[in-house]
């Protein structure tokens, strides 16, 4: 009797270990489910660009002659009509003097025919033929005036200076180049973007928030002024299929240069959206994959193509459908072919917590 009540203890007691073994197994493999959400949101667009100066010269000699002073340093900014490079003027100023007075001879021949023609003594010929020398000298006078201006270089507009082609005493050129000089007040930022991309900025193109572009610099930081698409080229390149943008971009800091590089970022609208999460997902061999729960609880391994990234959130091309339920929450502790216990949530919730854009 003693012998039977012991093996019917023994037996509760193993039963009872067997079911708690068997719940707490349950609750391990309780799994975090969501569906993908259906949503207006927008997607931001980067592109490579080149940076421009709106206004980008040479300064080269107009004549030719030895550099005699130079009064501006490489860097420095300068303003309109200041004076840069002076070419030795010594011929010029020569030809100068001559011209004024040849000028002054032509001028005094006139008015002294013109005399005698006011008394008839010369025929009005001879007054025609007096007055054209007098013109011509002074025409003279006024070239000889122009080159010798011309060995003067000034600033043709407020701008920053770049290094020096030439240096004091060199013997330059006419057309050779001294410099160049850069207006940074505002930037023309150069950009290519794909045709279908193209077609649906034309699209929504009367949308203010589209014209607006931001600016990552190359050390990874926004540039603190936004930008405006104004120009967009006339013709596709053929070869590489895209259209070039040209932003204009407010510079009073000086800090964009010419020549720099950077990334346009643009947001455009993207209607109709279906968006998971990035921790929902798994990558094998650079495909992304998610688990999929069918209505019997088993979970399969399913490829999906992604159309945009967000922070913390992937657009969805195709692959896995907004009626359908996805691990959210302990992907690598589950294989394909599983049969799960879950706990749903609902995916306004999971996005709610998220980075997305929601129009």
């Amino acid at each position: 009797m003693k012998t039977a009540m012991f093996i019917g203890l023994c037996t509760i007691v193993s039963f009872t270990s067997c079911n708690s073994h068997h719940e707490e197994k349950e609750e391990e493999t309780r799994f975090s489910v969501t569906s993908p959400l259906k949503m207006d949101t927008t997607i931001t667009r980067d592109y490579v660009c080149q940076i421009q100066a709106i206004q980008h010269i040479e300064l080269r000699a107009l004549e030719r002659g030895y550099l005699q002073e130079i009064f501006v340093d490489e860097g420095q900014q300068v303003k309109k009509g200041q004076h840069m490079f002076k070419i030795m003027p010594l011929i010029y100023q020569a030809e100068q003097q001559k011209a004024q007075a040849e000028a002054k001879f032509a001028e005094i021949e006139y008015l002294n025919t013109k005399r005698l023609a006011d008394s008839n003594v010369v025929s009005p010929n001879e007054l025609a033929l007096a007055r054209a020398k007098f013109d011509k000298a002074n025409a003279e006078l006024s070239l000889a005036q122009t080159h010798l201006e011309f060995t003067d270089v000034r600033a043709p507009f407020d701008g920053i200076m770049d290094h020096f082609h030439v240096r004091h005493g060199s013997l330059v050129a006419e057309g050779d180049l001294l410099t160049t000089l850069s207006d940074n007040s505002e930037m023309w930022i150069y950009f290519n973007v794909p045709e279908a991309e193209y077609l649906n900025y034309k699209a929504h193109a009367n949308t203010e928030n589209l014209e607006k572009v931001s600016l990552l610099m190359a050390n990874n930081e926004m540039f603190s002024h936004t930008g405006v698409v104004k120009t967009i080229e006339a013709d596709f390149n053929n070869e590489t299929g895209n259209i070039a943008f040209r932003a204009t971009f407010p510079n009073p800091e000086g800090l964009l240069r010419h020549g720099e590089t950077g990334n346009i970022q643009m947001t455009l609208p993207l209607k109709n959206a279906i968006i998971i999460p990035q921790k929902a997902t798994f990558e094998i061999l650079e495909k992304k994959y998610v688990f999929v729960v069918g209505k019997d609880s088993v979970v399969r391994q399913r490829e999906i193509n992604i159309a945009s990234e967000l922070p913390d959130i992937y657009v969805i091309k195709d692959g896995v459908k907004e009626t359908e339920r996805i691990i959210l929450e302990g992907i690598r502790k589950v294989r394909d072919g599983d049969k799960i216990g879950y706990i749903y949530e609902d995916p306004k919730q999971v996005i709610s917590k998220l980075k997305v854009y929601v129009e």
